[in-house]
């Protein structure tokens, strides 16, 4: 089956500089997909690129099939939501909403009530009269969705909506993005470089470094099975450890003299280093069923957070940081303490490039 969008080896240089290398995407109707990556690695280009405000060096852009990859804005029949807002101040939040169907010549009748509907879903049903400047951060960004929204685009994209937000604004707008989304059924860019927006909300997320997509994947994907150093470093935290392969075939290293059984064979030579790694809620304090492996350590660091008391132990020859509960007929243990940690080798990531 043919997908909603293709993206087929999209190339972006600015001079000699390439800020988009062969970069690939297949996204189905009505997917909600996250472009995750750190500044300059060029998720933003390719919304752009997507949206048709910037012309491409190479490669093609399929919406239901059609070829847009030279057309105008205009003739995509995109919806964009940009960081800034990008409100008209000028005009009232109902002419805001509005302007998309008043340039494409709609009548005064269907306006209004299509104008009335999109307030309505953004939960800012009396506020149409109303300037931009009259509205808070998050009021101004639901207005924009809404403007976006309004001339019934084919997809919808978001650059960093977001980001000039304060964090618990980020958090209800992000929810509410993601249910009129679902709602709408509409197929949804949206570029971040928050990773727990990403993981949250989208149904597949792209990591992009250097202009190029390092993986493609689901939240639980990316997160649980990164398929480069890059990605597991940049999605999430990490405890790394550096071992050496003593058997490749039974999958068997040593980490700080202490032999370890991993869940299988590795694609390495006999004596070669080798980088593990360990996301912190797979570590346990103390030995634990199901938990085969084991490593002396001792407390380094003990910080308190309420509900979650945060460890470091220095164990395996690294700092290894793993998360306890508060226990209030248990205190957490004293800085210097000898103790041990405990894992499973099915939650060892072997990092590769």
């Amino acid at each position: 089956m043919t997908a909603y969008l293709e993206i087929s080896r999209l190339e972006k240089s600015f001079g000699t500089v390439r800020v988009v290398r062969d970069f690939t995407l297949a996204i189905d109707r009505g997917e909600f997909v996250s472009l995750l990556g750190p500044s300059g690695c060029g998720k933003t280009t390719v919304l752009r690129i997507i949206a048709g405000f910037e012309a491409l060096t190479g490669g093609a852009i399929r919406i239901e099939a059609q070829d847009v990859t030279r057309l105008r804005p205009s003739q995509r029949n995109i919806g964009m939501v940009f960081q800034s807002y990008a409100l008209f101040p000028n005009l009232t939040v109902a002419q805001n909403v509005g302007f998309g169907l008043r340039v494409k010549g709609a009548p005064r009748g269907e306006i209004d009530a299509r104008v009335a509907e999109m307030l309505a879903l953004i939960g800012l049903p009396d506020l149409g009269s109303r300037y931009p400047y009259q509205l808070s951060g998050g009021q101004q960004q639901r207005v924009a969705l809404a403007r976006a929204l309004a001339p019934r685009p084919r997809m919808l994209l978001l650059d960093e909506p977001l980001s000039a937000l304060d964090a618990k604004v980020r958090v209800s707008l992000r929810n509410e993005i993601r249910a009129i989304q679902r709602e709408l059924g509409i197929t949804t860019i949206f570029v971040t470089h928050d990773q727990e927006e990403a993981l949250s909300m989208s149904d597949r997320i792209v990591v992009m470094n250097g202009g190029i997509a390092e993986q493609v994947g689901t939240p639980f994907e990316v997160y649980n099975r990164p398929a480069t150093r890059f990605v597991a470093n940049f999605v999430g935290s990490l405890n790394t450890f550096e071992a050496r392969v003593e058997d490749p075939a039974a999958g068997r290293v040593a980490v700080a003299g202490t032999a370890l059984q991993l869940a299988g064979p590795l694609d390495a030579a006999r004596g070669a280093a080798l980088g593990l790694a360990l996301r912190p809620e797979a570590v346990h304090l103390g030995r634990q069923p199901g938990r085969e492996i084991v490593l002396p350590g001792r407390i380094e660091e003990v910080a308190f957070h309420g509900s979650v008391i945060r460890l470091r132990v220095a164990a395996g020859g690294a700092q290894v940081a793993l998360d306890t509960f508060n226990r209030p007929d248990t205190p957490p243990p004293p800085i210097g303490a000898s103790t041990e940690i405990s894992f499973s080798a099915r939650d060892v990531i072997v990092l590769g490039a």
